[in-house]
């Protein structure tokens, strides 16, 4: 399995940032990730936190193999020509390492905060409106020349360019909404991020493959990721402790809802070994600040583990 680093960008340093995602490329991870949040979203809004294409940006010219995406972007905050010419830059700039990570945004206060449009008539319009915008940046990805009067967004003569390079610049959709992301996932996207338990993460795949079925869409063709809070140490009393020294140091005491995952690598690998076997092919390990070096670099023995053969 492929491993992915979701470095909170809340309560960091730039220096501790750049140094966690340097450890992750020399350790052999595949890629990292960070938020797309303008506030904290844990603990203390007030908390400091950086804007996320702009750290991807500046991880571009310091690392040389690892993928870079947000997971996920905040749809709500940009245009989809924005954020398809936003893209592009960051995929010249890492020679073609570039993840379009989108999704529909839910936090409301930085909406307000910022002055941002808000999501109209609620849930529903906010996912129409990302549907919308998956499709425009699938096309203007792929180089075409855009006229568009929809729902939510209005293009004339629209063209990106230069244009990526990689020949097809994945999107990523995250999020599980059954009637509306999924469709979306399934019609549009290139990856798809979840979580939770197995039995959830089992009931939305066969959502998934119902919207894919509708659509003519063959769901291997889709990347699955799944994302864990991990800290991994020999005693799963230390790890445990490890994780909530971290968690407390951003406000709270865990990551909300879903698995964490503590204890030694034999012990993570046999929890994410189920997921494995549904077909998800890349772990993201969420890491808030200050972040776990033993976790960052014991995590290559996990993925030995979840091998052929391991």
């Amino acid at each position: 399995m492929k491993l992915g680093a979701q470095l909170w960008s809340q309560h960091a340093s730039w220096a501790e940032f750049r140094d966690a995602a340097l450890a992750a490329e020399a350790g052999g991870w595949d890629s990292v990730w960070t938020w797309d949040h303008l506030l904290a979203i844990f603990g203390p809004w007030e908390q400091p936190i950086f804007e996320g294409w702009m750290v991807l940006s500046a991880l571009a010219s310091l690392t040389s193999r690892l993928r870079l995406g947000l997971m996920v972007g905040a749809n709500t905050f940009r245009n989809p020509g924005l954020t398809a010419k936003v893209a592009t830059t960051l995929d010249q700039a890492s020679n073609g390492r570039a993840v379009v990570g989108i999704g529909g945004a839910w936090f409301e206060r930085e909406h307000e905060a910022f002055g941002f449009e808000t999501w109209g008539s609620g849930f529903g319009e906010r996912l129409d409106r990302l549907d919308e915008a998956v499709m425009l940046l699938r096309r203007l990805l792929d180089g075409e020349r855009v006229t568009h009067d929809g729902r939510f967004y209005q293009l004339r003569d629209a063209l990106c360019a230069p244009r990526p390079v990689q020949p097809h610049l994945p999107i990523l959709v995250g999020g599980s909404g059954p009637k509306k992301t999924l469709h979306t996932v399934a019609q549009r996207a290139d990856a798809w991020n979840t979580s939770g338990t197995v039995d959830e993460v089992r009931a939305k795949l066969d959502t998934l493959d119902e919207h894919c079925a509708a659509v003519g869409r063959d769901r291997s063709t889709l990347e699955l990721t799944i994302s864990f809070p991990i800290t991994i140490r020999d005693e799963v009393a230390a790890a445990v402790s490890a994780a909530r020294e971290r968690f407390r140091a951003n406000g709270v005491e865990n990551a909300g809802a879903g698995p964490h995952l503590y204890g030694p690598p034999a012990a993570i690998a046999e929890a994410i070994a189920p997921y494995r076997d549904l077909g998800f092919a890349t772990v993201i390990v969420r890491m808030p600040a200050p972040y776990d070096r033993e976790t960052i670099d014991r995590m290559a023995d996990v993925q030995a583990l979840l091998a052929p053969g391991g």
